[in-house]
């Protein structure tokens, strides 16, 4: 078969962050593709490369050997690209016709839609994947109120009534019921049949398998290698998505505590892990993500939560945190049961976040750096304020700057003018500040330069030395190996491997996300 994509030296800064450092791909026409490596390793960013959503910084692309300038979508349809992501883009108050058309709507004399043609367009672009909505199509029915499974159908629908050559599915089948992924790939096998190229980015190695003919490897942002799926095992795939890195590296302990607004950098030397003892456990936690969460976690251990990304970390840590609704399950500190109404009854518990966004949901940012790290302390010190004073909370800042190596020129400086890593220094900071017991921490290296993790890696095993519970998100694998004591492994939101630490390898975390949870079958 003749090459239709070819991808070279394509690459993507995104501030400190190299998403894609010269990344390739090249894939023939009637070939499924599938475009493969663990979380960060950049295969978004090259799906959105090729569908227009992202403009590389460099990196050249050519589809049937010309080169394609490709500015966003509309470029990239022109040349017959077409791509469907995990994240929806359907509009809720829309019909599912006026969804399958939109942008390609067709119109009668004078610019009006012609109402009969989009029906047409839509039911053609539908019909193979009636089975999928039992038979009926729900042409008239808002996009909003399917289910999602259903809005992802329609999602995909919509990139085919584009009838393109190259057809782009990042995660399209995440959200999909079994029955539902079967409809998909049929349909794929159907397009592959008519010489269209399918590149398929999944984490599940079994739909990988069953579909795909050959598999690309990026692994940080690079292209690894390219095989053919039907000469290799999934054991292979996964080496060459984790590269040599066999052995953990263990978590070293006695790092330095950090300070707080009642005990100061120069008197932390006095506190014991047993003063700030705790253990957290959690029975049956249940949201609208989670199902039947349970697990116990002691003071001085950091806790990490793997598996691949959105598979309900965030939502747990939001949960315990009191801004995600519980609707079934307890969480106990020490035997109480914690108040998971609200965020500002978990702080007064003790319990501490730092959120996966900083600028949106970690800091004001355009207001002082004093300002934003008393902002969580501040309703235990409102009650001494006039016998403490501005000065004493100055005081307080200052020390946390010291401890955490905080590069700042002011105090009165807006938090906005730090680096990303001093910025969330003073996101974690202003929490160290309120004492907490209970530490969670949802990705808190993302987007910070190499120094600065090591500086926050080190704060984060300063909390566990002193006694704190810590439970940690990461996106990134390797951080995961270095900081956790243990690792859950969720999938659809469930616990559905514990790691103990010495399972806890790159290799182990990777293998154990990608194969489905216990009792999962296609």
């Amino acid at each position: 078969m003749s090459t239709l994509l070819e991808m070279t030296g394509v690459r993507k800064r995104y501030g400190g962050v190299q998403a894609l450092d010269g990344a390739s791909l090249t894939a023939v026409r009637g070939e499924v593709h599938a475009l493969l490596g663990p979380n960060g390793s950049g295969k978004s960013t090259l799906d959105k490369s090729l569908a227009g959503t992202v403009v590389p910084d460099s990196g050249e692309i050519r589809i049937d050997g010309a080169k394609a300038r490709i500015g966003g979508p509309r470029d990239a349809h022109a040349l017959g690209v077409a791509a469907v992501y995990q994240q929806l883009s359907i509009v809720g108050d829309l019909t599912v016709t006026q969804n399958v058309v939109l942008g390609l709507e067709p119109a009668r004399l004078w610019g009006f839609l012609d109402h009969r043609a989009a029906r047409d367009r839509a039911v053609a672009a539908l019909e193979r994947f009636s089975a999928a909505f039992s038979g009926r199509l729900p042409l008239d029915r808002p996009a909003g109120s399917l289910g999602p499974g259903e809005q992802q159908i329609v999602e995909v629908s919509k990139a085919l009534a584009r009838k393109p050559r190259i057809l782009v599915l990042d995660e399209a089948t995440a959200s999909l019921h079994k029955e539902q992924v079967e409809v998909l790939f049929d349909v794929v096998r159907e397009l592959r049949a008519a010489g269209v190229l399918v590149v398929f980015t999944s984490h599940r190695l079994d739909e990988v398998f069953a579909l795909c003919d050959r598999a690309t490897v990026l692994r940080n942002g690079r292209t690894v290698g390219t095989v053919d799926l039907a000469a290799t095992s999934e054991d292979e795939l996964v080496r060459l998505m984790v590269g040599d890195t066999p052995h953990r590296t263990p978590r070293p302990a006695g790092a330095p505590a950090v300070a707080t607004a009642d005990a100061p950098a120069d008197a932390i030397a006095g506190r014991t892990a047993a003063s700030a003892a705790a253990t957290l456990e959690v029975r049956g936690l249940t949201t609208d993500q989670l199902r039947d969460v349970g697990f116990t976690v002691r003071a001085g251990e950091v806790l990490g939560l793997g598996g691949l990304q959105g598979q309900g970390q965030s939502e747990l840590l939001l949960a315990l945190f009191g801004a995600a609704r519980v609707t079934a399950g307890e969480a106990l500190l020490d035997g109480r049961p914690l108040p998971l109404t609200s965020p500002a009854r978990a702080a007064r518990a003790g319990i501490a976040l730092v959120p996966g966004d900083r600028g949106r949901q970690g800091m004001f940012a355009h207001r002082p750096i004093q300002e934003n790290l008393s902002l969580a302390s501040m309703h235990r010190r409102a009650r001494v304020r006039l016998a403490l004073g501005a000065a004493a909370e100055r005081r307080a800042a200052r020390s946390m700057v010291e401890r955490l190596q905080i590069k700042i020129g002011s105090l009165a400086d807006p938090v906005s003018t730090l680096s990303g890593g001093n910025q969330q220094k003073v996101v974690i900071g202003k929490w160290l500040l309120d004492r907490p017991r209970v530490v969670l921490l949802d990705d808190p290296t993302k987007g910070v330069d190499v120094a600065a993790k090591e500086e926050i890696y080190a704060i984060v095993r300063g909390l566990a030395d002193d006694g704190a519970v810590v439970i940690l998100n990461s996106s990134d694998n390797r951080e995961l190996t270095e900081l956790s004591d243990r690792v859950l492994v969720l999938f659809e939101g469930a616990i559905a491997e514990e790691l103990s630490a010495e399972a806890i390898t790159e290799t182990r975390l990777v293998s154990s996300a990608l194969r489905l949870a216990p009792g999962e079958s296609l």
